[in-house]
């Protein structure tokens, strides 16, 4: 689960991180309130679910009230479209103002889990203020990383390292290696994925300030904290992946054409692997999962065929626990329930595998079977597919 900047900012500032002084509005006029208490130049900052926004002109330096009340009616109740949301954009319900900071420097401050290590790792640059991964693949020696032993915990040598790998004043070592021990403290504490800062200012003034921030919760552990689920705004997800969230569906929204229906997430990997090798796009990822009712395939079926995206559709099962005519059922429902009629390839393997055949073969609906995923590639580049 994600949060907003602003959102993230309290958290950050909870756990004694310093970050701008601001408030978040939901209109111009309070926009223009925000600014004038702060009583110096401020910046404007839309509040999405999406990296880019100042590429995008999702944020604004204004050096007046006015200012912040003209660029918050420029930019509230609109979407904004950046790199990363696609042409349709994401929409800007409420800005962040905070007050305009003096910069020296930009570093980059991370805290994420490390599959290889089996464990948490601080990542740190002296590159801040651009997309990370731009600085992986351009210059990797300027990436540095320092794993953390779960068992032990956070060590503050650990952040001198760090902070002496970003050419810090000797007068901001201490300081930034007690930040990073915080931001090491809300991670473990509120079980993250992610907790981003980028930039990590050094300011005019000799202080380190996070002057962005990012943080997305493991949706797994939320059951421990449902305070947080309180940050969750489900108006900046998908509605396909919240209205399938809602029904515990695993579902992934993307830019093609062919729906698939799978249950298993490697299964699913690989049937869209399988889809790409074709010369076709998924129009989604969709995990129904190993022991899925007939009720939850017709839902997750239901929430496909309703992507406008969505041409034509593989399904792809390998039944066990959900077996083959369960899979059926919920497929057929779902299609008379929509009025749907599109071509359907369908592959399935495992128990009850004939049953469910047959119940497909008997719908009326217009379904063409494979046996092998080399056959699902050569029928769907046929013409009747």
């Amino acid at each position: 689960m994600k949060v907003h900047e602003y959102q993230a900012k309290s958290l950050l500032a909870s756990y004694g991180v310093p970050v701008p002084h601001g408030g978040v509005a939901s209109s111009p006029t309070e926009a223009s309130q925000l600014t004038r208490d702060l009583g110096r130049p401020a910046v404007v900052k839309v509040q999405v679910h999406a990296g880019g926004r100042g590429k995008a002109g999702g944020i604004v330096l204004v050096d007046t009230p006015q200012e912040a009340e003209q660029a918050a009616a420029t930019l509230l109740g609109k979407p904004l479209v950046t790199a990363q949301t696609g042409p349709q954009g994401v929409p800007v319900g409420q800005v962040l103002v905070e007050e305009a900071t003096g910069v020296a420097r930009e570093l980059y401050l991370a805290l994420t889990v490390d599959r290889s290590s089996g464990g948490p790792v601080l990542i740190a640059s002296e590159s801040g203020g651009i997309e990370i991964e731009e600085v992986a693949a351009r210059e990797p020696e300027r990436i540095h990383r320092e794993a953390i032993d779960p068992l032990i915990g956070f060590q503050p040598f650990q952040g001198r390292k760090l902070a002496y790998a970003l050419h810090l004043e000797p007068e901001l070592i201490r300081s930034a290696a007690q930040l990073m021990g915080n931001l090491y403290n809300l991670f473990i504490e509120n079980d993250c994925s992610l907790v981003e800062i980028n930039p990590l200012a050094v300011t005019t003034d000799g202080r380190l300030v996070a002057l962005d921030a990012k943080i997305s919760f493991d949706d797994d552990a939320l059951f421990r904290h449902p305070e947080l689920m309180e940050l969750h705004d489900t108006g900046q997800e998908d509605p396909f992946e919240s209205q399938a969230s809602e029904h515990d569906i695993s579902y992934v929204k993307l830019d093609g054409e062919m729906g698939c229906l799978v249950n298993g997430a490697g299964l699913a990997m690989a049937t869209m692997d399988v889809i790409k090798s074709a010369g076709a796009s998924p129009a989604n990822f969709l995990d129904v999962g190993g022991g899925a009712s007939e009720e939850k395939v017709t839902i997750a079926f239901g929430i496909m065929l309703s992507d406008p995206q969505v041409k034509r559709v593989l399904v792809n099962v390998f039944g066990g626990i959900l077996r083959c005519d369960i899979a059926a059922r919920g497929i057929v429902k779902a299609c008379r329930d929509r009025g749907a009629d599109m071509p359907i390839l369908v592959r399935m393997l495992g128990t009850n595998v004939d049953e469910g055949k047959l119940v497909l073969s008997e719908s009326g609906l217009n379904v063409t079977f494979a046996d092998s995923l080399a056959e699902v590639a050569q029928k769907m580049g046929a013409a009747s597919f």
